[in-house]
C-alpha cells in the first residue's frame, strides 16, 4: 500500500535536490501532475518522516488529518442541522474505503479535502477573504477542489456583487502565483502543463465510474467533451433554478450588494457548494479509487438537506450503503459502475425535485368594501 507514498516522496527529492524544472520531477508512478503547494506539503512530511522511511510514523500523521478533517465537517453538519445524529455513524465508521484512502494510502487527496472543509467552516464565519485562501491552498495540493469553484463565484457574487468578489478572486490568484512562482521562474509552460492539465488522460483499468463503457469510448475525446457539456448544463439549470431563490434576474447578482442586506445562510452556503462538487463528480471523465473521497464526507447532507419523511430515511441509508459497495468492488465491474450512476442520478433527482422553490400562493386582491363586524367583536 505504499505505491504512491513512495511516488510522492521521490517527487518531492527531486525539488530538495535543488530540481525546479516541474517537467524533471517524477516517481515511480509517473511524472508530478499536482501544484506546487503539493510539493511543500509533502516535504514537510518527508523530512518529518527520515526523507519518507517512516511510514508507519506517516499513518499516525495522516489518522490525525483524519480526525480533523471529521472534526472539520462535524461542524459544517451542526451549522446546517439537517443530518439525523446516527448517519454521522456511517460516516465515521463505516467506509473501509475511506480509511485506505487516509490511513493506508496516504493519498493527497483527503489533504486538499481537509484544507476544503477549513475554508468552509471560515465561509460560514463570514470570514471570505481567510475561506478564499485556504480554498486556494486546497487547489495547489489537487486540482479536484475546482469542482466547487462554480459555488464558490455564484456565493462571491451573491455576497459581494461582481466588483466586490474581484479582490476576492485576487487572493485565490494571488497565492497560486506565489506558490509556484520557483517554478514559474524555471519553466512556466511545463509547470502550468503540469500542474493544471485538465486534458490528462486516465487509464481505463483503474476507472470506477464507466466501466460497462469500451475502453475506446471511454478514451474517445467527443466523449470527454459531451460530458464537460452536461456538466456547464447542470451548473447552469442548479444556478438558475435551485441556487439562485430570489425573485429577482440571477443578474442582478451583478449588481451592488448594498440593495442584498443580508449573507447567505449557512444552508445556501453548504449546498451551493456541495451541490456544485457533486454535479462535477457525477460528469468526471473518470473516478479512481482515491476519488471517494472527494464527496463521501458531503453525501449525508446532500441525501438529508431535502425535507425527509420518517420512512424515508432508510432508503437513504440504503443509497449510501450501495455506494459504499460499489467503491468497494475491486476490480470495477460493469454491475458496480452502473450502480454508481444510477445512485448519483437518484441523489440528483432528490437534489432537484427536493429543493424546489416554492410556489407563491395566490392572494385575493383585497376588497374595497370594509368588512362587516361581528356581534362578538362588539
Amino acid at each position: 500500500t505504499e505505491i504512491d507514498w513512495k511516488a510522492y516522496m521521490q517527487e518531492v527529492e527531486g525539488f530538495t535536490n535543488g530540481t525546479l524544472d516541474y517537467t524533471q520531477l517524477k516517481g515511480d508512478t509517473g511524472p508530478l501532475v499536482y501544484p506546487a503547494g503539493f510539493v511543500y506539503i509533502f516535504l514537510g512530511l518527508y523530512y518529518a518522516t527520515g526523507r519518507g522511511t517512516d511510514i508507519r510514523l506517516a499513518q499516525y500523521l495522516f489518522a490525525g488529518l483524519y480526525l480533523l478533517n471529521l472534526l472539520l465537517v462535524f461542524r459544517i453538519y451542526c451549522r446546517t442541522n439537517k443530518v439525523p445524529p446516527y448517519v454521522f455513524f456511517f460516516m465515521c465508521c463505516a467506509s473501509y474505503r475511506i480509511h485506505s484512502i487516509f490511513v493506508l494510502r496516504l493519498f493527497n487527496d483527503p489533504v486538499a479535502m481537509a484544507i476544503l472543509f477549513l475554508a468552509i467552516n471560515l465561509f460560514l464565519e463570514d470570514r471570505w477573504s481567510w475561506g478564499c485562501l485556504l480554498f486556494s491552498l486546497a487547489v495547489s495540493v489537487k486540482m479536484n477542489i475546482l469542482l466547487f469553484a462554480p459555488g464558490l463565484l455564484f456565493l462571491l457574487l451573491q455576497r459581494f456583487g461582481l466588483l466586490g468578489c474581484i479582490p476576492k478572486l485576487c487572493i485565490c490568484a494571488l497565492l497560486q502565483v506565489i506558490l509556484g512562482l520557483p517554478f514559474l521562474l524555471v519553466n512556466p509552460m511545463g509547470y502550468l502543463t503540469r500542474s493544471f492539465d485538465l486534458g490528462r488522460q486516465f487509464q481505463f483499468k483503474w476507472t470506477v465510474n464507466w466501466r460497462f463503457l469500451p475502453e475506446e469510448v471511454f478514451q474517445n475525446r467527443a466523449f470527454h467533451a459531451m460530458l464537460l457539456l452536461a456538466h456547464l448544463a447542470g451548473l447552469g439549470l442548479f444556478a438558475l433554478h435551485r441556487w439562485h431563490r430570489s425573485k429577482e434576474s440571477i443578474l442582478a447578482l451583478l449588481k451592488d450588494p448594498a440593495e442584498r442586506k443580508h449573507p447567505p445562510p449557512p444552508l445556501t452556503i453548504v449546498f451551493v457548494l456541495f451541490s456544485s462538487n457533486f454535479l462535477g463528480v457525477c460528469c468526471s471523465r473518470s473516478l479512481h479509487y482515491q476519488f471517494y473521497v472527494w464527496y463521501f464526507h458531503t453525501l449525508p447532507y446532500l441525501l438529508w438537506c431535502t425535507p425527509t419523511a420518517k420512512l424515508a430515511h432508510m432508503p437513504k441509508v440504503l443509497l449510501l450503503g450501495i455506494i459504499e459497495l460499489c467503491w468497494n468492488t475491486y476490480p470495477s465491474t460493469v454491475c458496480s459502475s452502473l450502480s454508481l450512476h444510477i445512485c448519483h442520478g437518484l441523489v440528483l433527482l432528490q437534489l432537484w425535485y427536493g429543493t424546489a422553490p416554492p410556489l407563491a400562493l395566490h392572494t385575493p386582491p383585497p376588497s374595497r368594501r370594509p368588512a362587516a363586524i361581528s356581534k362578538k367583536a362588539h
